[in-house]
């Protein structure tokens, strides 16, 4: 079942899934991954990855979860950790978009709610001489809107204590070659296990998997094309690994996100929940295979 095709407004399904909070998370989550994924997950014994991060939305509770997933007060833990030279220029931090100062920002920058709004909530901006400033204050304020019932819909347990969604702005980043490259590593238990590679994200999107001896795996897929001709790895990719370790070290499951830029190696976030637990991988068996590295998730 396809629930996007039914309801083609995401407005439109935020508001359902708000209306259905009374419902049970043990419950809601069945439902989701049996309209999401198409068949029933198995709750008593999970074996697959996406079954157990179901249950980690729903039993696993650490309260330091809740400052690593607000993408303002992640900063204190990167701090926290000894790695606070990773962090990108922040330019200022607002309750609302009337109090950005746009004339005093550079040409360049990122805007983002806190909250992360699942990815999609960003804004790059290359030249704000193209930029149509009321526009981009509109769109902001229909994230705000949405907040709350984007972050219940998946009922991600370490969302719910971000009291406030506010928004951030940051230094736009690039290689010299005029493109950013994420390094996504899952980290079980404090140990890497994989690392996902997003390139070319807002223009041709490639996703591609390495194991945990950084061998490509050209067979596994998710939910983008996979590279035909993966990129090289960067030099100080077992750097990033070891801050990924450092981050990741507090919690059963983490992925962290880290960008290189002309060999600076730069935080990018901390997620718990990657696609809510609802994608589809192919091979199958490659979600089995996440599954037997998260032995705790509850």
């Amino acid at each position: 079942m396809k629930y996007k095709g039914l309801l083609k407004r995401q407005e439109v399904r935020f508001t359902i899934l708000h209306l259905l909070e009374w419902i049970p998370d043990s419950i809601m989550l069945r439902l989701q991954y049996r309209i999401k994924m198409g068949f029933w997950p198995d709750f008593r014994h999970p074996k697959r990855f996406t079954e157990k991060l179901q249950l980690y939305k729903m039993k696993y509770r650490n309260p330091v979860m809740y400052k690593c997933v607000d993408k303002y007060e992640v900063r204190e833990y990167v701090k926290g950790k000894g790695l606070g030279r990773l962090l990108n220029e922040l330019y200022g931090v607002y309750d609302s978009p009337d109090e950005i100062d746009f004339e005093s920002l550079p040409a360049s920058f990122v805007i983002k709610t806190t909250s992360g709004g699942g990815g999609n909530n960003v804004i790059v901006v290359k030249d704000k001489a193209d930029c149509d400033f009321e526009d981009v204050k509109n769109r902001i304020s229909l994230w705000l809107r949405e907040e709350k019932a984007q972050i219940n819909a998946g009922r991600e347990w370490a969302y719910t204590g971000i009291n406030k969604t506010r928004i951030i702005v940051e230094k736009y980043l690039e290689n010299s070659g005029g493109s950013l490259t994420d390094y996504k590593m899952m980290f079980f238990n404090g140990q890497f296990r994989i690392l996902w590679i997003d390139k070319d994200r807002y223009t041709d999107h490639h996703r591609g998997f390495w194991d945990e001896n950084l061998k490509f795996m050209p067979e596994v897929y998710s939910d983008h094309e996979t590279f035909a001709n993966p990129p090289a790895l960067p030099d100080n990719i077992r750097e990033m690994i070891e801050v990924g370790r450092t981050l990741s070290e507090d919690f059963p499951y983490a992925r962290i996100d880290l960008y290189d830029v002309d060999g600076t190696i730069y935080f990018g976030e901390i997620t718990f929940y990657p696609w809510s637990g609802y994608v589809q991988f192919t091979p199958d068996g490659f979600d089995y295979r996440l599954g037997e590295y998260f032995t705790e998730y509850q």
